[in-house]
């Protein structure tokens, strides 16, 4: 995978907060309408309780579709829910740990920011994949922005399939799709009265 794909492929972000009455009809007919390849639960809760119950009911709908469900940073929830993977927040620094913990079956994804020096050690540790971004402008954080250079040399460069996530659009999606393997998207299309609708137009800006 030294070149990225000539489409890249959807990882789905669920929102940070939703009601569980609606939400996995919502997730459903996303999974119905698009193609997606993964599915991120990235609840902002700390309630184990809650973060089960979604998991349970995610995951119904994720791997009747034959779709993965991996869930963000809680490694010890993953073989309990029995759940796909990990998506990381730190970067390359839990790798080797989780790797271990969940064994080579697993998939365990991190998010590198804008650092290619990050991603490059998390690939070398065993990662499957590495997160960029934000790829858009955001007023989160330091405001630095993962730019289409760094997915440039990456797909150029180095074999470990790398998404491109955060504040993303339809222009941007166009501009980075031939450099990238994945986009994570999220919010940008939960924000919308119709989600189905709204991937499904970012899958046709995908078309490069």
């Amino acid at each position: 995978m030294s070149d990225a794909p000539e489409q890249p492929q959807i990882y789905l972000i669920t929102p940070s907060e939703f009601d569980l009455s609606t939400y996995p009809d919502q997730l459903a007919a996303c999974l119905d309408s698009t193609e997606v390849a993964c599915v991120r639960l990235a609840l902002g809760t700390k309630d184990e309780s809650r973060i089960s119950k979604a998991a349970d009911a995610l995951r119904e709908i994720t791997h009747a579709r034959d779709v993965a469900l991996v869930i963000d940073s809680h490694i010890m929830m993953v073989e309990r829910l029995g759940l796909d993977g990990v998506h990381l927040q730190d970067a390359a620094k839990s790798v080797i740990k989780t790797r271990k913990e969940l064994g080579e079956e697993a998939i365990v994804g991190t998010f590198c920011g804008t650092s290619s020096h990050e991603g490059m050690s998390a690939g070398e540790m065993g990662a499957d994949y590495v997160s960029f971004g934000p790829i858009g402008k955001s007023p989160l954080g330091a405001g630095e922005q993962a730019g289409l250079d760094l997915f440039e040399w990456w797909s150029m460069m180095i074999e470990v399939p790398v998404v491109a996530e955060g504040a993303l659009d339809a222009d941007l999606i166009r501009a980075f799709a031939p450099h990238t393997d994945f986009f994570g998207i999220g919010d940008e299309i939960w924000r919308s009265d119709d989600p189905a609708k709204a991937l499904a137009d970012f899958r046709v800006a995908m078309a490069v």
